[in-house]
C-alpha cells in the first residue's frame, strides 16, 4: 500500500450502513483529560491464560448497534485491561466496501476491532463510536469491540465465489495490533486465510505485535503482494508518552521496521501524524527522518495533524490541558475546518521529502506473485488523504 500524495478526506469508518448515528459527542464532563498515562512498553499486551474474565461487566450493549444478534461483554482481572471492557461479537460480514467518494487508495478493509486500546489523542477514528452509542473520548479508549469469528467469516468470503480477490487494506481505521490482539489473537487466523487464498493486502499499524505473525507474513509475502506500514510521526519521548499512551514507543515501532525489512518485507513508515508547534520544527523532523531511515524504511510519507468531530474535542481537551499557550494558534491554524491550510502541508511535505532524498529513503517495487488473478477495473488515481 502506498501512502504517498496523501490528503483528504478518510472515510473507512466500518460504520453500519443502515444506522445513522447520534451525534457526535466529545470528551464528557465527568471525564478527566488526556493525561500522562504509564508506559505502556510495560503492559506487553497478553494477559495469563489463567486469569479469570468477568463476564458482563461493563456498559449494556445494543446488539443492533453493534452488527451482531448477540454481545458478551468481559472485563479481565490483568494490569494491562485495567480499566478497559470488551464487547464480543459474532460479526455478519467482515470484508467492508469503502464509500466511493472516500476517495481512498483502496477500495476494502477489514477491520477486527473497533475503538482502540492505543488511546491516541488525535485519532480520526473516534467518531466512529458515536454510531454505537459509545462514548468518542475514554468510552473510545476502553470500550473495544471484538469481531471473535473475524477469522473464520474471513475465510468464507474469500471461498465465496463472487470475490475476486481484491487488495484488502488492515489498520486503516482502528490498529489490528492493539494491546486487546494480545489476547484474542485474531490477526494469525486473518493472515493465514489471506495466505491461502493468495489474496493481496496491506498492514498499517503502531504495533510492534504484528512480529508475533512474522512466519505468515512472510509465507503470505512467498504468494501475493504484501504491504506492511508502520506508523511514525515524531520520536519525542515526552510528546509520545502523553499524546499515544496506549503504544510502544517511536523506537521499538522503528525496529519493527528494521526486523521486516531482514526478513524480505519491505516496510514504508507513514510520518503521521506531525503535530503543529509541537513536532514540526526542522531540526525535529531532520531527528525523526534520520530514524526511519536509519531503520531501513523503504518510503517515508508525511501526513499532518487533522481534527475531525470526536477527535477534535478530545484533542483541544488535552492541549488545553498540556500546552494551553497554544490552543489560540491551532484555533487560528484550524479555523476553516478539519484540515491544517494547503501552504502548511505543502511545507511539511516538501521539508520531508527533501530529507528523505538527503538520507536515500525511496520506494521500492516488487513483483505480484498472485496465484488469482486480479479484478480489471483501472486503477484510481493518486489522491491525498489524512488516516491520522
Amino acid at each position: 500500500m502506498r501512502w504517498d500524495n496523501l490528503t483528504a478526506n478518510p472515510a473507512d469508518s466500518d460504520r453500519p450502513a443502515d444506522h445513522a448515528g447520534p451525534r457526535d459527542r466529545a470528551a464528557p464532563a465527568n471525564s478527566a483529560a488526556p493525561g500522562d498515562p504509564a508506559d505502556p512498553d510495560d503492559r506487553p499486551g497478553t494477559a495469563d491464560p489463567d486469569d479469570r474474565p468477568e463476564t458482563g461487566r461493563g456498559r449494556p450493549a445494543d446488539a443492533a448497534l453493534f452488527g451482531a444478534d448477540a454481545v458478551t461483554t468481559r472485563t479481565f482481572n490483568t494490569p494491562e485491561f485495567a480499566g478497559i471492557t470488551f464487547h464480543e461479537i459474532r460479526a455478519r460480514s467482515i470484508i467492508n466496501r469503502v464509500p466511493g467518494a472516500s476517495r481512498m487508495p483502496f477500495e476494502w478493509t477489514v477491520n477486527p476491532y473497533r475503538g482502540c486500546t492505543h488511546a491516541c489523542v488525535y485519532c480520526f477514528a473516534r467518531k466512529t463510536h458515536s454510531y454505537l452509542d459509545l462514548d468518542t473520548g475514554l468510552g473510545f479508549d476502553s470500550q473495544i469491540v471484538v469481531k471473535v469469528n473475524a477469522p473464520e467469516l474471513l475465510r468464507r468470503q474469500l471461498a465465496s465465489r463472487r470475490w475476486q480477490g481484491e487488495h484488502i487494506a488492515m489498520g486503516t481505521n482502528v490498529d489490528c495490533y492493539q494491546r486487546a490482539e494480545g489476547r484474542y489473537r485474531l490477526m494469525p487466523g486473518i493472515l493465514s486465510a489471506l495466505r491461502d487464498y493468495a489474496n493481496p493486502f496491506s498492514i498499517l499499524t503502531k504495533g510492534t505485535l504484528i512480529l508475533r505473525d512474522l512466519d505468515l507474513l512472510v509465507q503470505a509475502a512467498e504468494v501475493t503482494d504484501v504491504g506492511v506500514s508502520v506508523s511514525v510521526g515524531f520520536t519525542d519521548p515526552e510528546l509520545w508518552r502523553t499524546v499515544e499512551p496506549g503504544t510502544p514507543a517511536p523506537e521499538r515501532r522503528l525496529d519493527v521496521v528494521r526486523t521486516l525489512g531482514e526478513h524480505g518485507i519491505g516496510c514504508g513508515v507513514l510520518m503521521a501524524p506531525v503535530i503543529p508547534f509541537l513536532s514540526d520544527h526542522p531540526d525535529q523532523l531532520r531527528a525523526t527522518v534520520r530514524a526511519i531511515a536509519a531503520a531501513g524504511a523503504t518510503s517515508v510519507t508525511p501526513l499532518t495533524l487533522h481534527l475531525r468531530p470526536g477527535a477534535r474535542e478530545w484533542f483541544t481537551a488535552w492541549l488545553t490541558h498540556h500546552h494551553p499557550h497554544l490552543v489560540r494558534r491551532y484555533e487560528r491554524l484550524y479555523a476553516d475546518g478539519a484540515y491544517a491550510p494547503k501552504w502548511y502541508q505543502r511545507r511539511i511535505t516538501r521539508q520531508v521529502h527533501d530529507l528523505a532524498q538527503e538520507y536515500g529513503i525511496g520506494p521500492t517495487h516488487r513483483t505480484s506473485h498472485r496465484r488469482i488473478p486480479p479484478s480489471s477495473p483501472a486503477s484510481p488515481e493518486p489522491v491525498q488523504l489524512s488516516l491520522i
